[in-house]
């Protein structure tokens, strides 16, 4: 898979960044209408980091995937 860095705005809910909301994409803010599936990998091992996955519908109808690496606070995304 193939990912390139990107700004996630999120709700903050009962936790920090508990869901993505909208994402800055190459100078442009694409709101996400719909969380479709989310999960995540890791955290069992202390030497693989919780990698989280959401993937999202945008307003405009297109399907992404967003990564949040949370041992370095960033996102990244799969369009």
């Amino acid at each position: 898979m193939c990912f390139e860095p990107v700004r996630v705005v999120c709700y903050s809910g009962s936790k920090a960044d508990e869901r993505p909301t909208a994402f800055i994409h190459r100078g442009r803010r694409v709101e996400i209408a719909e969380i479709m599936d989310r999960w995540y990998e890791g955290g069992i091992d202390p030497r693989s980091p919780v990698v989280n996955y959401f993937k999202v519908r945008t307003e405009h109808g297109e399907e992404c995937l967003l990564q949040y690496l949370s041992l370095f606070d960033a996102w990244s995304i799969r369009m």
